[in-house]
């Protein structure tokens, strides 16, 4: 691992409105698994080469969290959901990038501007590699889901020692009536219970952002105590 640039980012809150927020990164090149594990169970983020956590003094709503697998049962819904896609294929590889994914995602983002109101920049193949294949090592993938020969959905995450840290999931605006967002999640549980794996790690709940309240819903779950260093130990509770 060689640590290339650490740095401390303030700038409008991503979460909350009327909000500052402090980001502390961490660019890292020739990262291993056991790289990415030490700082995902401490409430990192990666993002291609890319580590980075909340450290707002005064603000403590970004709560790192993730799923216990082991004692997650899938719902009646959630069993509804996984059914109606299994004519879908799904496959696993290292991240990739073609203009299928680029268009995919531009639709996908031009979608939650109109209904969520999101921020929208047009991506770029630079852009697009830095954040999500950039950096991969052997612990990252894409997962790609496929009406026939359609790509409909890609979920980017890291497959870890104990866990799937779920980085981003896009999908086709068309196929929103078959909760894609959901059946990614389903189907990283689905891993994780297969392969023995214990978490998945969804990154930040923030009770009050519609975009990232909905993660309690993933029960049972268990959040990160305090903010600490690669260097200190750490507890989830």
């Amino acid at each position: 691992m060689n640590l290339i640039k650490e740095f401390l980012l303030e700038d409008k809150c991503s979460y909350l409105d009327n909000n500052k927020q402090s980001l502390h990164y961490k660019i890292i090149d020739n990262a291993s698994s056991q790289d990415c594990q030490t700082f995902i169970e401490r409430g990192f983020r990666r993002f291609g080469k890319m580590y980075f956590r909340p450290i707002c003094s005064d603000c403590n709503e970004c709560q790192s969290i993730k799923i216990d697998v082991k004692n997650y049962t899938f719902s009646k819904s959630a069993r509804r959901i996984l059914k109606k896609s299994k004519n879908f294929t799904v496959h696993t590889q290292s991240p990739s990038l073609s203009q299928e994914h680029l268009a995919l995602f531009e639709k996908y983002h031009l979608y939650m501007k109109e209904k969520k109101s999101w921020e929208h920049n047009t991506t770029t193949a630079q852009h697009y590699y830095q954040s999500f294949i950039d950096g991969h090592s052997d612990f990252g993938y894409e997962v790609l889901y496929f009406d026939k020969e359609r790509l409909i959905g890609v979920d980017l995450i890291d497959i870890l020692e104990d866990g799937i840290s779920s980085i981003y999931f896009y999908y086709d605006p068309e196929y929103a009536s078959y909760s894609l967002g959901k059946l990614s999640l389903y189907k990283q549980i689905e891993y994780a219970k297969e392969h023995q794996k214990a978490w998945i790690y969804l990154g930040y709940y923030v009770k009050d952002c519609p975009s990232l309240s909905y993660k309690a819903e993933y029960q049972p779950y268990v959040t990160l105590e305090g903010r600490p260093s690669e260097y200190e130990d750490f507890s989830w509770l």
